[in-house]
């Protein structure tokens, strides 16, 4: 199972899914999380008053995490949330290692 993760770190899930410029991909096997892929995309809050709906990079943010089952994030909004749940990928909010967490969250996937 495939997991991503927005993280400014690499070790805590500390970022918000709006402020995101890359989401590590985490493969979780038999209890293990391994970091198997980084994918760069612009971010999605970019305050950008000609595009408020932003719907370009919604979409270029589902199709990098294409495969995931997951996105976990320090907070992430309703609109992006539910886009996300749209594309087959469940969103969750929480903080701390990322291992452990992942590690955690995907024996109830």
């Amino acid at each position: 199972m495939l997991i991503a993760v927005a993280s400014n770190d690499g070790r805590e899930i500390n970022q918000h899914f709006g402020h995101a410029e890359r989401f590590l991909i985490f493969s979780i096997v038999d209890g293990d999380a391994t970091l198997v892929d980084e994918k760069r995309v612009e971010r999605y809050c970019t305050y950008d008053a000609d595009h408020p709906q932003r719907a370009h990079l919604m979409q270029a943010i589902t199709d990098a995490l294409a495969g995931c089952r997951a996105v976990v994030c320090a907070q992430i909004g309703q609109g992006p949330q539910m886009e996300m749940e749209r594309h087959g990928i469940e969103a969750f909010i929480a903080e701390g290692p990322i291992k452990q967490t992942i590690v955690e969250l995907a024996k109830v996937l």
